[in-house]
């Protein structure tokens, strides 16, 4: 299968790496120091299920020089993906699928606008994987799971060969037919767990053991919740309850990736996180007051 991974970093880089080292045509779409080292060096990754190197490797800073594919990944960073859309158009042919893999519920209406909605197909992605320096990608942890599905609930003969062939890669996929319930089950935690964090600049076990924080946690997840329901997604659990369980299954010092770019000064989701919740729930007139205030408290850190 031919694939374009756009968006090289942590996500793109390590699942993009394991179906290159499974012998499909894949090419890279990065930039600046990362495509540089990649180009001279090949793609490294190192694994919790062990280390390998895709070199040479086919990357470039260009979609124009790959050409038509079957399957686009889209890796980029939420506020990167409009920009990032447009340059697209060299990649998608008749054929072509373009899974979203984003933090957040809306790159799939963002993607459709722009290519049509049957180009579309929504994915959601667990895994601990950052880049740890320019052209090498770790994964911190075993879990390496995407679950993918079409928009309208069918399981289509491309929706088959795309989990097919992720998981011949070594990805432990799902194949789902409640998409929007999978999108939207993990949008509410990652809303809990990187809107409190973020704010309160602490780490996991800090906030379960003090009440107030606690309780604005499990409020935030409620919230975005709400406004899914009132949207008409259908959960096949309990987000709340099965976010909430999750968060406590955490190690104390455990981090947001939204509060570690605080950190070290780089950019935020909040907008297609908290701040999502925020503008639907206005749309649909639900109140979403604990998002709004972590929502205006992150953007004037982003914009400051």
């Amino acid at each position: 299968m031919k694939i374009a991974i756009v968006g090289a970093g942590g996500v793109g880089g390590y699942f993009g790496g394991l179906l290159a080292r499974d012998e499909h045509d894949v090419a890279f779409v990065a930039r600046g120091v990362h495509l540089r080292a990649i180009r001279a060096r090949g793609l490294r990754v190192e694994s919790t299920e062990g280390h390998f190197t895709i070199a040479p490797a086919d990357a470039t800073d260009d979609p124009g020089e790959i050409g038509a594919v079957d399957l686009v990944l889209l890796c980029v960073k939420t506020y990167d993906l409009a920009a990032t859309l447009g340059q697209l158009r060299s990649l998608v042919g008749p054929g072509t699928a373009l899974v979203t893999l984003q933090n957040g519920v809306e790159a799939p209406a963002m993607v459709a606008a722009v290519y049509g909605r049957e180009a579309v197909l929504p994915g959601v992605v667990y895994c601990e994987v950052a880049v740890k320096e320019p052209g090498v990608i770790f994964q911190g942890s075993p879990m390496r799971r995407i679950i993918v599905g079409e928009l309208g609930g069918t399981s289509t003969p491309r929706a088959r060969a795309i989990a097919s062939v992720l998981a011949a890669a070594g990805v432990d996929t799902i194949l789902s037919d409640n998409i929007l319930g999978a999108l939207w089950g993990k949008f509410c935690f990652i809303c809990g767990m990187s809107g409190v964090t973020t704010l309160t600049r602490r780490s996991v076990g800090p906030i379960l053991a003090d009440e107030e924080t606690r309780l604005l946690l499990h409020v935030v997840v409620e919230e975005a919740c709400a406004v899914a329901v009132a949207q008409g997604v259908r959960f096949d659990v309990d987000p709340v309850q099965a976010g909430l369980a999750t968060f406590a299954r955490f190690a104390p010092e455990a981090k947001s990736s939204m509060q570690r770019d605080l950190e070290r000064g780089g950019r935020l989701e909040v907008e297609a996180l908290n701040g999502a919740v925020v503008r639907l729930g206005r749309a649909l007139g639900i109140a979403t007051p604990a998002n709004q205030a972590i929502y205006a408290a992150l953007r004037l850190a982003v914009i400051g």
